[in-house]
């Protein structure tokens, strides 16, 4: 007698694949859209790539036997933005989710499908489940959907879209869509005209329908708040003649003491202030400013000290460092919690280069504090757009520019652009520069600075687009109250929307450097 064979259970299953959505599945997505509205326009590419680059825990998709059969779409908003009736074109930016918030406290779904042929496999609930479960991993409030009611076209000429809901929910009668929804869990909000005027099948309306997280805790800096401050100061540095580097810790503590009595958050100083320190090393430029990198491990102590003992944010302007062979002009951010942050200056001036010998960095960061995303870029860095596209692109509401120049028309140069940065980009931009002369320094000899607070031009902000300026070349300490929540409803609902209005269909920022590829 023969034994049994063991079956391999292995030839056997044929498991179905919950996953994000990747780029290559575009053309999956289109046909299956086409089959599922065969009367409503899919995705474009465009719009595809859009929602993966912004938001990629929020694509998802269901594969089975090498088939995209089921696919979910959604993104993050904050639920008072939309409290009040609004259409699928506003809630997702028309496809593209640029208006997606991380700090939201609503994920909110733009689309979901299923395969015609896979239908009544309860895939849809997989998907409903995926996105619960993301909701309960982000920590946040709920999941709102506008759902599409199908099945009114056929009885809208009896029953008012109101009545035919009533009889979905008393389970009088069946639609495609909001059935399921509430077998999901799904509560009804509100009704919604004029929802997506192409969907015939549901005479343009929508349900607005809510599945709560019961596990929700509300964030400390929830987003139901009327405001967001942050109050940050600006050190307007006078440059002078050091005669030791403890004459150089006196100025800078007295600076932080400063800051720390307004109670500000954070506190900049400018580019390069700590040039001065030249005053105490000999040498050609090139050389002086090797031996100035030399300050760099001293600059970092004496800055990560003074940040936590006066308990304020400080983005200590900036400094040279030495990496490999390789001098970089870096800008140092030190949290109040002890914890530093850097980012090298990328646009390097023709005299910085000539003079110096310093080399561009490669990588843009976002830095994550407890006042909220910022972004910190040096000076001749905030007159390329492309760069603070990345910088706004990655969430940052505030950019700080520690900046350094000889005259009035280099400090024009970086004011000017700086303005126009918080008009494309939705974004306060704070500055701060040196004053003073340095007698006999090199490169290094006279200074010109107006060092200011700068906003978005709209009613909601000053006419001028200056929340604070300081005094021309006069040294000066100077704080202001910034509300980045005003900021981001600006995003959304300012007379003009930079940020949502750009043409990507015909240019956009490539950006190819250090922690890859990004298409904005």
């Amino acid at each position: 007698m023969k034994r049994p064979v063991k079956l391999d259970l292995s030839d056997f299953e044929n498991p179905l694949e919950l996953r994000r959505c990747r780029l290559d599945d575009y053309d999956a997505i289109v046909d299956l859209q086409q089959r599922c509205f065969p009367d409503m326009a899919p995705w474009t590419r465009e719009e595809f790539r859009s929602q993966l680059q912004i938001f990629p825990e929020g694509q998802i998709c269901i594969e089975y036997e090498g088939h995209l059969i089921a696919s979910a779409a959604s993104l993050i908003i904050d639920d008072d933005d939309y409290a009040q009736l609004h259409d699928w074109e506003s809630v997702s930016d028309n496809g593209m989710i640029r208006n997606h918030d991380p700090e939201g406290d609503t994920l909110y779904g733009i689309e979901i499908q299923v395969d015609p042929a896979y239908r009544g496999r309860r895939l849809s609930r997989r998907l409903y489940e995926a996105r619960k479960e993301l909701v309960r991993e982000l920590g946040l409030a709920r999941i709102a959907i506008g759902g599409r009611i199908p099945g009114y076209g056929a009885h809208k000429d009896e029953l008012s879209a109101r009545e035919y809901v009533e009889a979905v929910m008393d389970k009088r009668l069946v639609d495609p869509v909001l059935t399921a929804q509430l077998s999901n869990g799904f509560v009804l909000r509100e009704l919604i005209p004029d929802y997506l005027s192409s969907d015939e099948d549901s005479a343009g309306y929508a349900t607005h329908l809510e599945w709560s997280n019961l596990e929700y805790v509300p964030k400390r800096r929830t987003a139901r708040r009327a405001t967001r401050p942050v109050r940050a100061g600006i050190v307007q540095y006078q440059m002078r003649d050091l005669k030791s580097w403890e004459d150089f810790e006196r100025q800078v503590e007295f600076f932080v003491d400063t800051g720390a009595d307004y109670q500000a958050d954070v506190l900049l100083f400018p580019e390069l202030f700590t040039l001065q320190l030249l005053t105490l090393v000999e040498g050609r430029p090139a050389q002086a400013a090797r031996q100035l990198a030399e300050f760099t491990p001293k600059y970092l102590e004496l800055f990560t000290d003074l940040a936590v003992r006066y308990n304020v944010n400080i983005i200590g302007g900036s400094q040279f460092t030495v990496e490999g062979d390789d001098l970089y002009n870096i800008a140092y951010l030190f949290r109040r919690d002890g914890t530093i942050g850097q980012q090298k200056k990328i646009h390097v001036t023709p005299s910085e280069a000539r003079w110096w010998g310093v080399k561009g960095g490669d990588s843009v960061e976002v830095f994550e504090t407890d006042i909220g995303p910022i972004g910190l870029v040096i000076c001749y860095d905030v007159e390329f757009p492309e760069l603070v596209r990345v910088v706004a692109d990655k969430g940052a509401r505030i950019l700080f520019v520690p900046y350094n120049t000889n005259d009035r028309y280099g400090h024009l140069r970086v004011r000017t652009c700086a303005q126009a940065r918080c008009i494309e980009n939705h974004m306060f931009v704070v500055t701060a520069g040196c004053v003073g002369n340095l007698p006999f320094v090199e490169n290094a000899d006279i200074h010109f600075a107006q060092s200011g607070f700068y906003t978005p031009s709209d009613i909601d902000f000053p006419w001028n687009q200056v929340a604070a300026e300081a005094s021309p070349n006069i040294e000066t300490v100077l704080v202001s109250v910034l509300d980045t929540e005003l900021v981001r409803r600006h995003k959304l609902s300012g007379t003009t929307q930079n940020w949502q209005d750009r043409r990507t269909d015909l240019y956009g920022v490539s950006w190819r450097g250090q922690g890859g590829p990004r298409e904005i």
